[in-house]
């Protein structure tokens, strides 16, 4: 972004690039999404389809830059067929790529996608998914396996290898489908969210699978005080005020008066002082993704830099912006076609070397068929820049080659 900032100081510029150099150098392990930007970099942006001694380029970076499209293909830059593994590859987007990734077909790509997918936390939830979640420190949902959704921050020890309990802090909702459960929005869990994981000792059913005649026939009833005893050691004791089901399933068991107690190291994880104790229901996380669940409902807020950087336009900058600006109303109807004279006697007075407004002014021109004099006169002027210089010489070259192609039949 400095780099394309107009005004934009060499000492700044150096910095940055030390920046960017040491905080590449120390990102630690890759984030998922990370590594799905690699596999984007290297198909999507970079991606070339053939085998090793026979390929094409079809990733969108390539295509749209010339000197790249061509050095690509030179032997000192490695060739190395697409599988997971390009995941392992970095990419430094203000350098040439040292290696280039072949795919044989397309096909091979969604295969690709499709395996990496499947290391996902999206669907491999558990202790690896809620890990990745309080990893990051950023609002994460987790799935029940009864369906409930949980969102917000979450906390924990990450080390664990058995998941028996879930918390978060702060502001935490609750959804099921996606869309946000009534009376269980963010500010209703404004200090956070906790929640046993699994099923009950003594019954090989889990909780969401029960009909409410079997939560009642284990003792679990609304308005009745209930003991529940999970199979990790987890004590759930208290008033049953609510069961909450949706899709035929248990999602959720309101109680009062209600203690959480962890048996095996004597930890209370709730008390009946703290209020109303909603616990999820489900033997298992099957599923955690980044962002709330109820993207609208959660209004998350996107993170964004303290301050952006500004451009610092000179006045000779400033003027020539304008004339290209009076172009584009020339071309959307704001100003008629014969305001191009005033336009070209700047370009050729204030502005002599620039050659994209006076390629868009001949666009127009032979678009609308005006004046075929003004028309030579721009042409032998691109062509004298190529001349003068020739480091514009292949774009405007491919800008005359374009606008020959434009048709000169009369508009219906």
């Amino acid at each position: 972004m400095l780099k394309e900032l107009a005004g934009t100081g060499e000492e700044r510029i150096r910095q940055a690039e030390e920046e960017l150099t040491h905080i590449q150098a120390n990102m630690g392990e890759p984030s998922e999404m990370a590594l799905l930007a690699r596999l984007h970099w290297w198909t999507v942006e970079y991606g070339l389809i053939g085998n090793l001694d026979h390929y094409k380029i079809y990733g969108a970076g390539l295509l749209s830059s010339i000197s790249e499209s061509v050095s690509c293909m030179k032997p000192d830059v490695k060739k190395i067929m697409y599988t997971l593994d390009a995941v392992n590859y970095p990419y430094d987007i203000t350098q040439p790529q040292p290696q280039l990734f072949i795919t044989p077909d397309f096909e091979n790509l969604i295969r690709v996608l499709d395996k990496f997918a499947d290391s996902l936390s999206y669907r491999r939830g558990g202790v690896f998914g809620l890990r990745k979640a309080i990893e990051c420190g950023l609002p994460s949902t987790v799935v029940y396996s009864s369906g409930l959704q949980v969102s917000g921050i979450f906390v924990g020890n990450r080390k664990e290898e058995i998941l028996s309990y879930i918390q978060t802090k702060g502001a935490t909702a609750l959804a099921v489908n996606n869309k946000e459960l009534a009376g269980h929005n963010k500010t209703y869990h404004k200090a956070g969210f906790g929640s046993p994981v699994g099923k009950l000792k003594d019954i090989d059913l889990p909780i969401e699978e029960c009909a409410i005649s079997d939560l009642a026939n284990l003792g679990i009833e609304e308005g009745k005080q209930a003991v529940l005893h999970f199979t990790s050691g987890l004590d759930v004791k208290g008033r049953v005020e609510n069961i909450i089901q949706s899709n035929d399933k248990i999602i959720l068991i309101c109680f009062t008066h209600c203690e959480v107690l962890d048996t095996t190291t004597g930890q209370v994880l709730f008390e009946p002082s703290w209020g109303k104790y909603d616990m999820a229901v489900g033997e298992k996380i099957v599923s955690v993704f980044s962002g709330a669940a109820d993207k609208e409902a959660f209004e998350q807020v996107p993170l964004l830099p303290k301050e952006m950087p500004v451009s610092s336009y000179s006045p000779e900058k400033l003027a020539l912006h304008h004339l290209y600006q009076s172009v584009r109303d020339i071309r959307e109807g704001n100003l008629p076609v014969s305001s191009v004279g005033e336009i070209w006697k700047q370009i050729q007075t204030f502005h002599a070397d620039d050659w994209l407004c006076a390629l868009e002014i001949l666009e127009i021109l032979k678009d609308r068929h005006y004046d075929s004099e003004l028309q030579n006169e721009i042409v032998v002027y691109l062509e004298h820049l190529q001349v003068v210089s020739p480091a514009f010489s292949t774009l405007i070259n491919d800008g005359l080659k374009t606008l020959k192609r434009i048709s000169i039949m009369p508009h219906a």
